[in-house]
């Protein structure tokens, strides 16, 4: 088939494979769920404690197993059933959910009750990011493999979309702690997608020892020109791009003094830029050099997220957040792409949990922690800004200085 044909149908991979229909119609699913949840309980540490340090600190506290917990994790993904290791921690983020939303509707959440549950979620992300990254060559081969991650964050992004503005509404009409019921019943969904996948017999082959097993995964990272690049372009942008969304509360209600509403609908315009970066990457396929795009999308998030730390108008953050999704997502995209599309099927669950280590648990354990004491500090809108400076200066850097990047 010409790839002209691929890149204009960007739900050809979803069209033909049939368990990545049903993941990705469960993970839709779960993960609006998911959003639900991550804007209510940003309000509720905002309501409870009225810090932007706390709110900082409860998504890194969150995110703290993941940096602590992925490398083994990719050890043990690259050795055991990924499906199944896949359904048992979605079974135990829905427990986390239920518990939250007990405690909270029972009015006794508590700061440090929210910091727990915050952390076993994260234990369980910990394992279950790796394995469902690299499960995604099983569901669709390494040919559709580029398609399937672009598409696989579409559907994360059409679940921020429609996450935040549900949960606005919820919040307005039942209160927070409906949010959390919701996300805990939203498990349902991809769990019956999981169990519905069938895929060939899962046969155990011989490892090295854990410890061999994790030192062969660096020396492997760490001796691959590219792979290394990309690590470190992944590792900047985490810190310094990400953690925007984290403090999108107080900018919602210090900066453009808005609502629960406001906050749900700035949620929803990064969610609507990021699917059209998403299926835009699915969509022109193989037509542009990938580690061009990185470096345009790169630039262009810097330079979006430096103007919205200056905007003082809803309306024009809405617009500016509608182009740092765009380019949030295709830059994540292409990065997590790139590196599965270099890595050997035997190293892949060690790499993307590596990579899950640094664009989940760096990002929010030290961006979020750090985003979080600078804008408790000096104010929210140069905890941003500053971030987005020094990740311009990097890409300039970067780019200038590993031209293998440019050339994948």
């Amino acid at each position: 088939m010409p790839t002209t044909a691929r890149s204009l149908n960007p739900f050809r991979t979803l069209i033909k494979h049939r368990n990545f229909r049903l993941f990705w119609i469960g993970q839709t699913l779960s993960l609006t769920g998911t959003w639900m949840q991550t804007m209510a309980q940003g309000w509720l540490a905002l309501q409870l404690s009225n810090s932007a340090f706390i709110v900082g600190l409860v998504s890194a506290i969150g995110s703290l197993p993941i940096l602590a917990l992925s490398l083994p994790a990719g050890v043990v993904t690259d050795r055991v059933n990924k499906l199944t290791l896949v359904t048992i921690c979605q079974a135990c983020l829905l427990l986390e959910a239920a518990a939250l939303w007990a405690f909270t509707a029972t009015h006794r959440i508590t700061i440090p009750l929210l910091l727990g549950l915050a952390a076993f979620n994260g234990i369980a992300s910990a394992f279950e990011i790796p394995a469902r990254q690299s499960l995604m060559i099983e569901l669709v081969g390494r040919e559709d493999l580029h398609d399937a991650i672009a598409l696989n964050s579409s559907g994360f992004n059409l679940a921020r979309i429609i996450g935040p503005a549900t949960g606005a509404v919820v919040i307005a009409t039942f209160g927070i702690a409906a949010c959390f019921l919701l996300n805990a019943v939203s498990y349902l969904a991809v769990l019956a997608g999981l169990f519905m996948i069938r895929l060939p017999a899962w046969i155990a082959m011989p490892h090295p020892s854990p410890i061999e097993g994790l030192r062969e995964g660096l020396r492997y990272m760490a001796e691959t020109p590219e792979i290394s690049a990309l690590m470190r372009m992944v590792t900047i942008y985490s810190i310094c791009g990400i953690p925007y969304l984290t403090l999108m509360p107080v900018v919602a209600r210090d900066l453009l003094h808005a609502g629960a509403g406001g906050y749900g609908v700035l949620l929803a315009c990064v969610g609507v830029g990021g699917l059209s970066g998403a299926l835009f990457l699915a969509a022109v396929g193989t037509r542009f050099r990938r580690g061009r795009l990185m470096a345009f999308s790169t630039y262009g998030f810097s330079i979006l997220l430096i103007a919205f730390s200056l905007s003082r108008s809803e309306w024009l953050s809405r617009g500016l957040l509608f182009g740092c999704g765009f380019m949030m997502i295709l830059n994540g995209a292409l990065a997590n792409s790139l590196l599965q599309s270099l890595v050997p099927d035997a190293l892949r669950g060690r790499l993307m949990a590596a990579y899950s280590l640094i664009a989940v648990g760096v990002a929010q354990v030290v961006g979020s922690f750090v985003a979080g004491s600078v804008a408790n500090a000096v104010g929210v809108d140069w905890a941003i800004g500053g971030a987005a400076a020094v990740m311009l200066v990097y890409a300039y850097y970067a780019f200038s200085r590993s031209p293998e990047i440019r050339r994948l």
